[in-house]
């Protein structure tokens, strides 16, 4: 008899375990498969139309881009190795899931790529480039983009000319690069370089800003002698792709899902350091007359408008370490049109509570189970 009741709580505990199994399995893979299908491409509305842009061409094929921001992976100073375990799987999940549900044609990563960048040794460093290409490796058909971030090189006092160009030949992301892609134009912009003070990193920054505006001027005056040279065949108001958010007061003016926590949203933020200074803001809306803005930083989801018609997106962090609820962000364009939408991901603080109350109930279980084999054992002893 005894080995009857050893055998079955065997199975009770065998049960119990597979069981855990699958809540692991559901956690871990399967929920960002539920949660990241219902994401869809947005749908691009005629009245968006800009009339500076031919309408005959207005339906040619889009460009689906996908947009996240602060990806902080951890380096070997701060943080626990469960934590940094629990963070990348968690972007390596969401990250691969919707690249395989939803296969984006080109897809942008809005600085913060490194959580200690800064600080890192050259071996370090390289380390980190390896495993950011790990977790976040595209198809070919996929094309991958950074800009640099604060943790990445430093802010712009720290910034020296090694950190900067270590940065540029180890992720190919120049302090100005524009990304053309089906008449789109994608400006990728290092924020810590529109600081306006003439060193070594902000000249050739504005140098490089003002020829694009001037390549984007000639491309929109096709009658101009300018033209006949010029690197942008066909004009279209561009996307400007930078990590800092536009000059703003604080978080207040935000109204969204994934904006700051109420304690922080009135904390007022400092130019050049929360975001761009008021100055470097205005020369980005006069000299490109941008048509979308999107960025990071400041870790929050936030929205804004300027001159009418300009849309700025700040987006949250990718990584469960500084946002319970990420999200990203997922634009369709063409060279006359856009539209874009949030796609939030699963959310930590609900998997935490799966966890707890699976393994609450798991439990339950195997006791009742086995304090049933035990009344049985009794009855049939006495019987």
């Amino acid at each position: 008899m005894l080995d009857v009741r050893i055998a079955s709580y065997k199975r009770y505990l065998t049960e119990a375990v597979i069981a855990l199994v699958c809540v692991f399995i559901f956690c871990e893979y399967l929920l960002y498969y539920l949660v990241l299908i219902q994401c869809t491409w947005p749908v691009l509305e005629s009245h968006k139309i800009d009339i500076t842009i031919d309408e005959s061409k207005s339906d040619e094929t889009p460009v689906h881009a996908m947009f996240i921001a602060d990806t902080h992976l951890l380096g070997s100073k701060n943080g626990h190795w469960f934590d940094k375990l629990r963070r990348e799987w968690q972007m390596y999940r969401a990250f691969q899931t919707m690249v395989t549900l939803h296969k984006p044609d080109i897809i942008f990563v809005l600085g913060d790529l490194f959580d200690e960048g800064q600080w890192s040794s050259t071996a370090e460093f390289d380390q980190y480039i390896h495993r950011f290409h790990s977790l976040f490796s595209v198809p070919n058909h996929t094309r991958l983009y950074v800009v640099a971030g604060n943790h990445d090189i430093g802010f712009h006092y720290a910034i020296t000319p090694f950190l900067n160009q270590r940065f540029i030949n180890g992720l190919k992301s120049p302090s100005v690069k524009r990304v053309t892609i089906k008449g789109n134009h994608f400006v990728l912009i290092n924020s810590m370089a529109l600081e306006g003070d003439g060193c070594f990193l902000c000249r050739p920054t504005e140098i490089a800003l003002n020829k694009i505006a001037i390549h984007l001027k000639c491309a929109k005056d096709m009658g101009n002698s300018c033209n006949k040279d010029n690197a942008i065949s066909r004009y279209s108001r561009p996307i400007i792709l930078q990590h800092y958010p536009m000059y703003r007061e604080s978080d207040e003016i935000c109204n969204e899902p994934d904006q700051a926590p109420d304690e922080i949203k009135d904390v007022k933020f400092r130019e050049r350091w929360e975001c761009l200074s008021k100055e470097a803001s205005e020369q980005l809306l006069d000299i490109l007359n941008p048509r979308l803005i999107i960025n990071g930083h400041t870790h929050h989801g936030c929205r804004r408008i300027h001159r009418k018609d300009i849309l700025e997106f700040t987006i949250p962090s990718f990584s469960w370490r500084n946002k319970d609820n990420p999200s990203l962000l997922l634009g369709v364009f063409t060279p006359n049109n856009y539209s874009v939408s949030k796609c939030y991901m699963p959310v930590e603080s609900t998997e935490i509570k799966i966890y707890i109350i699976s393994i609450i109930c798991i439990f339950i279980y195997f006791i009742l189970k086995c304090k049933l084999k035990q009344n049985q054992y009794h009855h049939l002893k006495f019987h």
